[in-house]
């Protein structure tokens, strides 16, 4: 098996999705397309987007789950049947009741609309203690890293400067090719 550093797996800043911490969250989907678009076919697609102080500097992260998170109705109603889950509603049954409550609000298109105006520093992440990883740990330490913490990414970094990012979706696929290699290395009747 390879010994892997996270440098051999991550992806350069320069290929990832970016953009200004004052962009919109249109600006951001248009950002992480052109990326996909852009990146290496070979390998799994972009699934988040950088954001940049004026510095250039790596302020935060705006994975699907955001944006998507961020095109939900926010109102007290809804609040409201949300919260129903904490007195044992099913889910099924808060799913249900958010529909019919939805069937009366505004068209779904004029939120997102709304939503694709706002900031978004409005919904990104900022990357706590855990999500960074130095250039030359290993794919080991990494693995912890990102299981610990149930991390997506992990943001590395060459001394204080962000340089890339490291991705659940390409350390699986290096263990997992790293796996098979090995099995299939073994003579039969090997354990």
């Amino acid at each position: 098996m390879k010994n892997y550093l996270v440098k051999d797996l991550m992806v350069p800043i320069s290929e990832y999705a970016t953009v200004p911490e004052d962009a919109t969250l249109f600006e951001a989907v248009l950002a992480l397309e052109k990326a996909q678009e852009q990146f290496n076919q070979n390998r799994y697609s972009h699934r988040a987007v950088l954001i940049l102080d004026k510095q250039k500097k790596v302020v935060g992260k705006l994975s699907q789950m955001d944006f998507l998170g961020a095109l939900e109705p926010r109102d007290a109603n809804l609040e409201q049947i949300r919260n129903f889950k904490q007195f044992g509603f099913s889910r099924k049954a808060v799913a249900l009741q958010q529909e019919e409550y939805l069937k009366s609000s505004a068209p779904i298109l004029d939120f997102y609309s709304k939503a694709a105006r706002k900031k978004v520093t409005e919904y990104m992440q900022r990357p706590t203690e855990g999500e960074y990883v130095d250039e030359n740990a290993s794919l080991d330490m990494a693995l912890h890293q990102l299981t610990a913490g149930a991390n997506l990414s992990l943001l590395v970094t060459r001394g204080a400067e962000i340089v890339g990012v490291l991705r659940l979706a390409d350390v699986f696929a290096a263990v997992y090719h790293s796996m098979k290699e090995s099995e299939l290395q073994k003579t039969p009747g090997e354990a």
